[in-house]
This record gives C-alpha cells, structure tokens and sequence, in this order.
C-alpha cells in the first residue's frame, strides 16, 4: 500500500471512529432507512402486480368501464398485465448501422477513459471528478414511432392495445444491434495529461440499440380508452413498464430484491442501532466523568479561596510549591501532607505524578480536616 492510500485510510479510521463511532451508525441507519423506504415501495409494487389481471389483448375492452364516453376518455381504467407482440402503426424506423427495422432505435456514444494514475501514483481531484462526469454518455438520441402489441397474428387483423410511452421514464427492452469502440488518437496534450495522472479518453464507444417489430414483450400499465382506441400506459409508481419477461419472472424478481431489500435493511438497522447505543453509553460516561471533574476543579477552586480568606499561616504549614496557601491534601500512598487542595490537583494531573518531597509515585490525595 503506498503512503497516500495508507494516509486516505488512517483519515478514514479518524472519521469513521469520531464520537466512537457515531458518524459510521448514522450513515448505516440513513442506508438502512432508505433499503426500508425501497422494500415497501417494491413489495407494494409486487402485491399490485400479482393482484393485476393478465387478460388477452383482444379481451382488454371489456375491462374498462361500461359507461366510458366521449366526454370520459381521458379516464383511467385498472392496472393490467398484457403480452403481446410488437407492431409499429405506420411506417418502421431503419437502423442506419445495422439496417434492421425497429418501433425505437437509441443510438448513444460514450467516450471511455484510462484509468492509470500517472508516473508521479497521483492526480488533481478536481481533474478526477471531471474525468468521472465525462464518463456520462457524450450523445444520445432516441427516435420512435407509434407502435402497438398484438395478440397474436399482424395487426389489425388481431386484438391490439396502442402502447403510450408519455410521460414514461421506465428502462426499455431494447436490443443491441450495434456496437463499436472507435480509437481516439492521442495529442501532445494527451502526453501531459498521463504524467500527471489526468484521465485521457482513449475510445469512443459507439452503440445503438431498438426495439424491433415482432418480439413478444409484456405491458405493466394502466389500460384506457384514448379516442375509442385501448391504450395501455405506464404507471410511475410500479418499477417497470415494458420489459421481456413474464408477468412470473417479473413477479420473481421482485420477490428476491425485496428479500434482498428486507434483510439490507434489518441487518444495517440492527448494526446501526447497536454502533449508535454504544456511542451514547460511551459518550454519556464521559460527559459524567468531565461533570465529576469539573466538580472537584469547584470544591478545590472554593477550598483553596477559603484557605485565602483564612489568617496568617505560619511558615511551616505554607504549600511547598506555591508557598501562598495552607497544606490541605495528603498524597497516596506516601502521606506527605506538603501541598495544598490547588497544587494538589496539579500533581495529580500530570502524566506522571510524584510527590514533591520523596519523588514516589503517588496515586490520589485526600483532603485533610483540621479538627
């Protein structure tokens, strides 16, 4: 390990061991609170879904509402899950790489940095951080055309239901039919940037994918009735829209993330709690060891002002280190009763007190009362 990552983990342990570890419990219970947040939000999502109906396309209609109208259109109708195949309406979007026809062709281009930290082993951190956003797609354009999924057969000879895709920010099932890493020539500029740790593009990978016309997908929406035509569109609060799997796989993959989910967020909670009552306890017997101290600091302060107001002490009963106050505290185990309550505890808080008058070790002082 060299000496940066040894010091990038020795500030790691400081913070991580902050309060004895209260920053570490709070961070586990914000993980543990939001994998709780997602297990809710995915079991709800998989109850909707199992409970959802799976009809035919061409049976879609009949599960709408009988009073729907002109003047009801834009109302939605129950959750559903259909599967059908895909139909563009009109006219097919050709890929220009590939040639192949498809209802959505996403073509997206992404430059791909070095990772190596330089000659010297480091880089600016501003400079990483920039390299890591460049990291982001650099282009990427999505062209569709109204499609529809049908049950079977080639429309409109068969059941259909129009897919809607407004307002959908769900992951599509496309397919990669494109895929090359073009090499980006390096420039003096380049030589500069590798000394210094600086991370330099060296490809651009160039993708494109769609969707294509006839492959069996499944809809998880909201069926309506959108100018007398069954429409199907996506619902925000389910996970996914459009997908290849089956309503089964889609129903057993969500059965395993909110197993995954369950128990993230049992385990992190549990460990949370445990860091967090252990910081507290920890903490709490320190805030009350500083209050006992302060305490004694108060009954010495108060001790050692009576002991000012008091008469004229004579030479032999004068503290033999500040030579002001009356000798009040006797040193354990020795007994020299040589110190005031004061001078005392100033003994007592060095790293390694000793009595002034036979240099032994000493553990406490006791005060002691005239009679």
């Amino acid at each position: 390990m060299s000496s940066r990552d040894e010091a990038a983990a020795a500030a790691i342990v400081s913070v991580a061991a902050t309060w004895d570890g209260a920053l570490v419990g709070v961070a586990l219970a914000v993980f543990a609170a939001s994998a709780w947040a997602k297990y809710f939000s995915t079991s709800a999502s998989l109850r909707r879904i199992a409970a959802a109906p799976s009809p035919r396309i061409s049976d879609l209609r009949s599960l709408l509402h009988p009073n729907d109208s002109d003047s009801h259109e834009d109302r939605d109708g129950p959750l559903v899950v259909v599967r059908g195949a895909v139909s563009a309406l009109k006219a097919q979007i050709v890929s220009q790489s590939s040639g192949e026809r498809g209802v959505i062709v996403q073509r997206t281009q992404t430059f791909l940095y070095n990772e190596w930290r330089g000659i010297f082993g480091w880089s600016f951190d501003l400079d990483s951080f920039i390299e890591k956003t460049r990291k982001e797609p650099r282009s990427c354009s999505v062209r569709s055309v109204p499609f529809v999924l049908v049950d079977g057969g080639y429309w409109p000879h068969s059941g259909f239901v129009h897919v809607s895709l407004d307002c959908s920010s769900h992951p599509l099932p496309l397919t990669t039919v494109y895929h090359h890493l073009h090499p980006v020539q390096a420039t003096p500029y380049t030589f500069l940037q590798a000394i210094f740790g600086n991370g330099y593009a060296v490809g651009l990978l160039d993708e494109e994918k769609i969707l294509p016309v006839g492959e069996e997908i499944t809809a998880v929406g909201i069926c309506r009735t959108q100018h007398g035509i069954v429409e199907i569109k996506s619902c925000p609060e389910l996970p996914c829209f459009l997908s290849n799997m089956t309503k089964g796989e889609i129903e057993a993959d969500l059965e395993v993330k909110t197993r995954i989910l369950f128990w993230s967020g049992f385990v992190l909670g549990a460990v949370s709690i445990s860091i967090l009552s252990y910081a507290v306890v920890r903490n709490w017997q320190r805030w009350k060891s500083w209050r006992q101290v302060q305490q004694l600091h108060e009954d010495a302060q108060v001790q050692t002002s009576s002991d000012n107001g008091s008469d004229d002490v004579p030479d032999g009963q004068l503290c033999i280190i500040c030579l002001m106050r009356r000798r009040r505290s006797a040193f354990v185990p020795c007994g020299h009763l040589v110190c005031c309550s004061s001078c005392a505890m100033s003994v007592e808080r060095n790293s390694s007190p000793k009595c002034p008058l036979c240099r032994q070790n000493i553990r406490s002082s006791i005060r002691i009362y005239d009679s």
